[in-house]
């Protein structure tokens, strides 16, 4: 059976209302690690944020060693922004990629990485939106990156913006 894949930054842009009227802010927390792939999510998510209407100066960005390290930075992140900013977080987006090598690595990190978000999204009171690319193959991890399937970056940022939406209400 054929695996059909969407273009993950394939959405109608009418469904997505614009709040910049609501001046939300967006946290995003991105891996330094596979770099060459995850600037490219981190630029389109920041990209679709800001053409929907967040500010760039409420998209506050910080960078964490590994994809492992997402969710302290994504739990940390927003009482940062406060003490820093005095502003309020919304969401946050926790961007990274894990490619599969020759030993369990992948799966302790994969797995690691949802159930830490998981857990935030149980505890928090903002949502944590889920970013992590978790391919077999680099080229995989290129085609969602902004490659022939889309970019992963936007459709996290759709996300954050339609839960940052819910949990305002």
């Amino acid at each position: 059976m054929a695996t059909v894949y969407q273009n993950l930054s394939d959405y109608d842009s009418d469904t997505i209302p614009n709040i910049a009227d609501k001046n939300i802010c967006i946290g995003i927390v991105v891996s330094e690690w596979n770099e060459n792939i995850t600037q490219g999510l981190l630029d389109s998510a920041s990209k679709t944020l800001q053409k929907h209407g967040v500010k760039a100066e409420n998209i506050f960005i910080k960078h964490v060693p590994g994809s492992f390290e997402l969710t302290y930075g994504a739990r940390r992140l927003p009482e940062q922004v406060q003490k820093n900013y005095n502003k309020k977080l919304h969401a946050v987006i926790a961007l990274g990629c894990v490619v599969r090598g020759d030993t369990p690595h992948f799966d302790y990190v994969c797995s690691g990485v949802t159930q830490g978000i998981t857990q935030l999204n149980m505890q928090g009171e903002i949502p944590f939106i889920f970013g992590l690319l978790t391919t077999d193959t680099m080229q995989q991890a290129e085609e969602r990156a902004g490659g022939k399937y889309g970019n992963k970056g936007d459709e996290a940022a759709i996300t954050a913006i339609k839960m940052a939406l819910f949990a305002w209400k």
